[in-house]
C-alpha cells in the first residue's frame, strides 16, 4: 500500500447545494424534454393501404404476394442474393428469415389511409369506410390476426379537409371503443403538419376524445408526417419540427418523412423525388437532431417504383429498394414506407442482413466490455449502449435469435435492456 493522501477542500458544501438548487428548474426541463427512447419495439417499417382497399384479409394476403414474389422472380437464397449482392454466409441466413417472417408477420405496422391514398369522397363513404376500419382492426387484434402497431391516416388540419379529417378519427376511435377499447398497438399519424398550431389542434382533439370517453389522459398518441419545407425551416428561420414536438405535449410518437410531398414542395422535378435526395438528406437530418433523446422515433420515406412485370424490371426494383434501405439504416433510421407486396421481400433482406452482418463484431464488443476484457476498440458506456440497442433491435425484428446472442454475449435480453432505457412490453417475435 502506498501512502495515504491527504484530500483538501476549500469549497463549503453550501457552494454545491446552491448551484444545485439554481440548476433545479433546468434538471426538470431535460427530464420532461429529453426522456429518453421510450424502449418498445419500432417496427421496421410502414405499410399504407388505402381505406377503400383495406380488408380482414390484407395482412395475410401481403405476405402471399411477397411469397408469391419470391417463388416466382427469386426461388432460392442463391437467385436472391446474386440479386442484392448478398454473400455467401449471408444468402441462406437472410432468405430463410425472410421466407420466415412473411409466413409469419409479413406486416409489422399497418396504416389504413384516408388521405392522399384514399383521395376525397362523400361523408357517407368516408364515415362508411372508418367504421368498417375500426371494426376490422378490433376484430384482428381479438383474434391475433392483427399486425403489431396498426391505425389511420387522417387527413390533415388544414382548412379545406380539417372538418372531414376530425370526423374520421372520431368515427374510427369510437368504433374501437365500441368493439371493446384501444389496442395497445393504435397508431395513428397526422399528415402534412406545417405548424406547431396543428400539433397543439391534434393535442385538444385527442384531450377531447379521452374526456368523452373516460379514458386516461395522455392515452392516445400519434405520428406527425413532416412533409412541407415549413415544417423543416419556420418562417422565422427556426426549426419547426422541434417547436412541433414540443406543441405534441409528450404524444408524440415519431416523425416520419413524406418523400414525395416534401421534394415537390422544394421543386424536385418527378424524376429525382427519391428517399436519397439531398434535399431530403437535410430533411431528414434536421428531424433525426430534433427528435434525438425526445423518445419521438424518425422515420424515412419510400420508394415509388415498384416491383411490378417481367423478372429483369423486379430485380432493378428490389436492388434500388434494398439498396435505399440499407442506406437509411447506416443513417440511423430504422424505419420506412413500403407501398406494395413486393417491397416488403427487400425491407426485410435489407433489414436482416444489416442486423446478421454486424451480429458478431457488436456481440463481441459488448462482451469485451462487460467483462472488461479490452480488445482494438476501447467502448464507452453510451457505446454499449448502442451496441445493446443493435442487437435488441435485431432481435425485435427476427434477424437475431435469443439463443445466438445469449451464446455469444453471455448476456440475457433482460441483460440487453439495462443498459438502455427501460422497454416498456416485449413484442418481440424473434427466430431461435
Amino acid at each position: 500500500m502506498g501512502q495515504q493522501e491527504k484530500v483538501a477542500t476549500s469549497l463549503a458544501g453550501a457552494v454545491g447545494e446552491e448551484i444545485s438548487a439554481s440548476l433545479a428548474p433546468v434538471d426538470a426541463e431535460l427530464e420532461r424534454r429529453y426522456p429518453g427512447d421510450p424502449g418498445t419495439r419500432q417496427p421496421v417499417h410502414t405499410v399504407y393501404v388505402p381505406g377503400d382497399v383495406f380488408e380482414a384479409g390484407t395482412i395475410r394476403s401481403w405476405g402471399d404476394q411477397a411469397l408469391a414474389a419470391l417463388d416466382e422472380h427469386a426461388p432460392d437464397a442463391a437467385s436472391f442474393a446474386r440479386v442484392l449482392g448478398l454473400t455467401d454466409d449471408l444468402a441462406e441466413p437472410v432468405y430463410g428469415r425472410v421466407r420466415a417472417k412473411l409466413e409469419r408477420e409479413p406486416i409489422e405496422d399497418l396504416r389504413v389511409d384516408f388521405e392522399d391514398g384514399y383521395g376525397n369522397r362523400t361523408d357517407a363513404e368516408e364515415d362508411e369506410a372508418a367504421a368498417r376500419a375500426a371494426r376490422l382492426i378490433a376484430e384482428a387484434y381479438e383474434q391475433g390476426t392483427a399486425a403489431p402497431y396498426m391505425g389511420i391516416r387522417m387527413k390533415c388540419m388544414e382548412a379545406p379537409v380539417r372538418a372531414r379529417g376530425i370526423r374520421t378519427l372520431d368515427v374510427f376511435l369510437s368504433g374501437l371503443m365500441e368493439a371493446g377499447g384501444l389496442p395497445d398497438g393504435l397508431v395513428l399519424t397526422l399528415p402534412k403538419v406545417t405548424y406547431p398550431e396543428q400539433v397543439t389542434a391534434m393535442v385538444r382533439l385527442l384531450e377531447a376524445f379521452e374526456k368523452a370517453r373516460g379514458l386516461t389522459p395522455g392515452r392516445i398518441g400519434f405520428e406527425i408526417q413532416i412533409e412541407t419545407s415549413q415544417s423543416i425551416l419556420a418562417a422565422d428561420g427556426t426549426a419547426a419540427v422541434a417547436r412541433m414536438i414540443q406543441a405534441a405535449e409528450g404524444r408524440a410518437t415519431g416523425l416520419h418523412y413524406g418523400t414525395f410531398d416534401y421534394s415537390a414542395c422544394l421543386g424536385v422535378s418527378a424524376a429525382h423525388q427519391a428517399s436519397d435526395h439531398p434535399a431530403a438528406d437535410h430533411a431528414k437530418a434536421v428531424m433525426q437532431v430534433a427528435a434525438a433523446g425526445t423518445g419521438v422515433r424518425v422515420s424515412d420515406g419510400s420508394t415509388n417504383v415498384l416491383p411490378v412485370g417481367p423478372t429483369a424490371k423486379v430485380h432493378d426494383a428490389w436492388r434500388l429498394h434494398y439498396g435505399l434501405t440499407r442506406r437509411a439504416l447506416a443513417r440511423a433510421y430504422y424505419q420506412g414506407w413500403d407501398m406494395h407486396p413486393g417491397h416488403i421481400p427487400t425491407r426485410y433482406a435489407a433489414v436482416f442482413a444489416f442486423y446478421r452482418e454486424g451480429f458478431e463484431q457488436a456481440a463481441g464488443r459488448l462482451a469485451r466490455y462487460v467483462n472488461r476484457a479490452g480488445g482494438d476498440v476501447m467502448d464507452e458506456p453510451a457505446t454499449a449502449k448502442a451496441l445493446s440497442g443493435y442487437l435488441l433491435r435485431g432481435l425485435d425484428c427476427g434477424a437475431l435469435g435469443n439463443g445466438e446472442v445469449a451464446r455469444l454475449t453471455g448476456l440475457t435480453r433482460t441483460d440487453l435492456e439495462s443498459f438502455s432505457a427501460p422497454r416498456r412490453g416485449d413484442l418481440t417475435a424473434s427466430a431461435q
